[in-house]
């Protein structure tokens, strides 16, 4: 008997074991996981509670609603490009983790304000204000660090893995979220995010990378911020895809300001109920995680990129049509799946190809400087949801986020560039002639 189970166990042991070669058997990356991981489960708490908090507890307006995306959104369009080049001169990790600590600090102030009685709609501005200031820089240099753990050629693997941590929480966590909500309320049930942002950070400060800040030969701060705006604009792959990145986050936050109204309003789900329904969403990015590498390496990563526009695209359609009652909530919840299956394949292509293509010491510039460009219309497009949404409908916004998303992918798949990008590309020389360079290395392996 003793005997059986030994082989039982040991048959288990070789069939869950890990590929020699698999990113997981790297220490840092495993500590880069399993943080993504434990702050990805907050961030479902978060994702939930901060907008459940204006629509529900406050009352705000759809036009409200697009006023704390936008605040949100300010940071990236006022500190993206600085702080790409201030990245540039520091070491990243230490700013990564001060970051989540910041996060969590922030997002703890909202229940001590309802505590207070000091609660209103002007502080959730001024909370969200503070957190995109923190995602703008932090955020940047959590992107670069994986760069400093993970070898460039295994970019899209190692972003597909990263999105698998997130997609278990997207599983696990709305049904949790919308619970604890429904328990200690939405303010209440922000502690726990700060809690495990916390947690995030003791797994961090674990890791190990060497760094070299580069303290000689630099310019002036104004010429450094010049050469990276320099090095996209001659790069054809980086212009392309900030265009259509840009104009896709713009349809995305039309639909993120009106979302969570148009459950509650239109479709008269209770906050549990719309945690539950985010349960669709993390099974999009399960599915997009699970199969978007094998999906990337067949078809490319350009193309892979506008499937995913593409997919999220017909999920917005799809709700902003759908009729209310229970038809509804399951449309509802199949527009999460569909976005989070779309983002998933839209951006591990994005994030690795940008990666890729650009070189070392440019990598902080080049990353404030995509997010500021890809940001750039996500403000804008949170006020035209929130314009739509109060003056037209709910259903309106839903509606121009999904035509944006599908005649954005289908003029993008017109572009060489993008239908014919099988491969990541190679670094290109930020110092001379790199424009040409990126336009063929992007296509040869």
């Amino acid at each position: 008997m003793r005997g059986a189970i030994s082989r039982i166990l040991a048959a288990l042991r070789a069939r869950f074991a890990l590929d020699p070669e698999d990113l997981l058997r790297n220490p840092g990356y495993r500590r880069l996981f399993s943080s993504i991981l434990v702050s990805a489960v907050g961030a479902q708490v978060s994702m939930l509670a901060l907008p459940l908090t204006a629509a529900v507890m406050l009352q705000a307006t759809p036009t409200q609603m697009g006023l704390l995306t936008a605040c949100e959104l300010a940071p990236f369009v006022l500190l993206s490009l600085p702080s790409g080049v201030w990245l540039d001169r520091v070491r990243k990790l230490p700013v990564y983790v001060v970051g989540e600590l910041l996060l969590a600090l922030i997002l703890a102030s909202v229940p001590l304000a309802a505590w207070l009685g000091w609660l209103a709609m002007p502080w959730l501005y001024a909370v969200g204000f503070v957190l995109g200031c923190v995602h703008v820089v932090a955020g940047s240099a959590a992107q670069i660090v994986l760069t400093q753990v993970v070898p460039r050629e295994r970019l899209v693997e190692a972003h597909a893995k990263n999105a698998i941590a997130s997609s278990g929480a997207d599983v696990a966590g709305p049904g949790f979220a919308g619970a604890l909500i429904k328990a200690v309320g939405a303010p209440v049930a922000l502690l726990a995010t700060a809690t495990l942002l916390v947690a995030s950070v003791l797994v961090l400060k674990g890791i190990k990378v060497h760094e070299v800040v580069r303290r000689d030969g630099r310019g002036s701060f104004l010429a450094e911020l010049r050469a990276g705006l320099r090095f996209v604009r001659d790069t054809p792959l980086l212009v392309a895809m900030a265009v259509t990145v840009g104009l896709w986050q713009m349809g995305h936050y039309a639909a993120v300001v009106v979302q969570i109204l148009y459950a509650t309003r239109t479709l008269g789900l209770s906050e549990q109920d719309v945690g539950l329904s985010f349960i669709g969403l993390g099974v999009g990015t399960v599915l997009g995680s699970v199969f978007g590498r094998r999906i990337s390496e067949h078809i490319g990563p350009g193309p892979c990129m506008l499937l995913g526009m593409a997919v999220s695209g017909l999920g917005w359609l799809a709700c902003a049509v759908a009729p209310a009652g229970g038809f509804g909530v399951a449309v509802f919840a199949t527009m999460l799946l569909c976005f989070g299956l779309g983002a998933v394949l839209l951006f591990i292509n994005f994030l690795a190809l940008r990666q890729a293509v650009t070189p070392e010491p440019m990598l902080g510039r080049m990353t404030s400087s995509m997010r500021w460009l890809t940001l750039l219309p996500a403000g804008p497009g949170a006020l035209i949801g929130g314009w739509l949404g109060e003056h037209v409908g709910l259903r309106a916004a839903l509606g121009f986020a999904g035509v944006v998303a599908l005649l954005l992918a289908l003029a993008a798949w017109r572009l060489p560039l993008f239908r014919q990008l099988r491969v990541l590309p190679r670094p290109v020389d930020p110092t001379a002639g790199f424009g040409a360079e990126a336009s063929v290395s992007a296509v040869v392996p």
